[in-house]
């Protein structure tokens, strides 16, 4: 049984991320997202040295909001939540064409 709260587009974007890692070294890099909700979604081809429990700054389009890394997969895969009171930025406005994945 899936323990999602919300449901899940099946997409891919890109999405520019920029943080600290955990080195303390500020970073910056375009990677993807996939799974896509209202307050998170799974990164994928992340280089940066980032960490659980870490803030990154997420942006798409001209929109941005501040995640946190909820868990850390291989190959550059991190699972990311919208911070309380952060605006929406992915998930909204999309068409609803794209496949839904998930109930919640």
């Amino acid at each position: 049984m899936d323990r999602r709260k919300e449901r899940r587009l099946n997409l891919e974007l890109p999405v520019r991320i920029w943080g600290v890692d955990r080195l303390a070294r500020p970073f910056a890099e375009i990677v993807r997202v996939r799974n896509v909700s209202n307050s998170g979604a799974v990164l994928i081809g992340v280089r940066s040295k980032v960490q659980m429990g870490e803030t990154l700054d997420v942006q798409l389009g001209a929109s941005r909001a501040q995640f946190r890394i909820v868990w850390m997969g291989s190959s550059g895969e991190a699972g990311i939540q919208a911070l309380e009171f952060e605006p929406p930025i992915l998930g909204i406005g999309l068409p609803k064409v794209f496949e839904m994945v998930g109930t919640g």
